[in-house]
């Protein structure tokens, strides 16, 4: 079973960026697709960014699309979610995931970490 755990959230400014990262124990996990999410409180679940496991043909939500940023390191079993030009908006607490089948939405992913809590203030 594979048990992963973000970090790098934190309090930011609008304008600022953040690097949040996902480590993965357990097993490796570079013969799957990885993916990122967040929820606000009160909100869904809301898909952000999915990568394969060969690191290529990253897919990202509209709502995120130019800003953020997902990369892998197979070699450190890690993922990470670069992101710039932070918005109030974007204020939630962020999760990575694995998928186990086809699909971007909190259905076809799992093995979900704790989450780490990005705050912007504007």
């Amino acid at each position: 079973q594979v048990l992963l755990t973000e970090s790098g959230g934190g309090l930011v400014q609008a304008g600022d960026s953040l690097r949040l990262s996902c480590a993965a124990s357990g097993r490796t996990f570079t013969s799957y697709t990885m993916g990122w999410f967040r929820q606000a409180p009160g909100k869904e679940r809301e898909f952000l960014a999915a990568i394969s496991w060969m690191g290529g043909n990253p897919h990202y939500s509209d709502s995120v699309k130019g800003r953020f940023t997902i990369s892998k390191d197979n070699a450190k079993n890690t993922v990470y979610l670069q992101m710039d030009n932070l918005k109030p908006e974007d204020t939630a607490v962020y999760y990575c995931a694995e998928q186990f089948q086809l699909g971007y939405n909190a259905a076809s992913f799992g093995y979900w970490g704790q989450g780490t809590q990005v705050t912007v203030s504007s």
